[in-house]
């Protein structure tokens, strides 16, 4: 009798999806989605399910100010959004809470392994 070999278990597809602000590759789930529906409103899709253009933001207060700012959704969605939709995604905006300063890798110092033991001993 042969044993039956056990195939290895294939990781689960998960969709990747570009910030318009700041350009990253990140899970679709872990963006927020900016929708422009088929009557030309321009809200947030919390189901991520809505018919019509969609566009992902990351969901740091820097990415929507970036966009905002650079008039990235207009240019995604090619229309221009009315002040009441721009003024529900601002009213979103601000509950975003701040964005943590992340430490620059230039700035992070790298010490070899070698001259850790010998910080760590003449301490």
């Amino acid at each position: 009798m042969k044993a039956a070999k056990k195939q290895p278990q294939r990781q689960k597809h998960l969709p990747l999806r570009t910030c318009i602000a700041c350009r990253e590759n990140k899970p679709k789930r872990e963006l927020l989605r900016v929708v422009r529906t088929p009557e030309g409103q321009v809200l947030i899709d919390a189901t991520g399910k809505k018919s019509g253009r969609g566009a992902y933001l990351c969901a740091r207060l820097s990415c929507w100010q970036k966009a905002f700012k650079e008039h990235r959704l207009e240019q995604v969605f090619e229309t221009a959004i009315s002040a009441e939709d721009r003024a529900a995604l601002e009213d979103y905006m601000a509950t975003l809470p701040p964005d943590d300063p992340r430490p620059s890798e230039a700035r992070a110092i790298k010490v070899p392994a070698s001259r850790k033991k010998a910080v760590e001993t003449n301490s």
